[in-house]
């Protein structure tokens, strides 16, 4: 099992973000947070990257469904979806989604696996539409 479910875009790096966030109300998912690790690593340590975006992204039934089996799955809430400009192909930009199946994996809870199944559908719908 791998830690995402990704895709690769020929498109500029502010296309696929707002890309992404149209999949993903698509889908359900509304973006709680954004970390713009880019502009975060210059202002707080004066490095260079490429574009790196991390968007936190919650379906509230599947989250409220989730946090009813274990109430700790909150901290490995929200599901995080990273956009990234390719730093071996600048017309490229990587959109990663954390893949659902590692909260059961880490939690070794079985009563979330029915439930990382869905969200793991929906992001996965999310991410197969920006390819069309």
């Amino acid at each position: 099992m791998g830690i995402a479910l990704a895709t690769s875009l020929k498109t500029s790096f502010d296309d696929a973000v707002a890309r992404t966030r149209d999949a993903l109300a698509e889908h359900g998912f509304g973006v709680l947070t954004e970390i713009d690790v880019k502009a975060t690593l210059k202002n707080k340590l004066d490095e260079d990257m490429e574009n790196y975006l991390i968007l936190g992204a919650c379906n509230p039934p599947l989250a409220h469904r989730a946090i009813e089996v274990q109430r700790q799955i909150g901290l490995l809430l929200p599901c995080n979806v990273v956009v990234r400009s390719d730093p071996d192909d600048p017309d490229t930009t990587l959109v990663e989604a954390m893949n659902p199946q590692l909260l059961v994996d880490v939690t070794e809870e079985p009563g979330l696996k029915p439930v990382a199944e869905e969200v793991g559908s929906k992001l996965r719908a999310a991410i197969d539409a920006l390819s069309d």
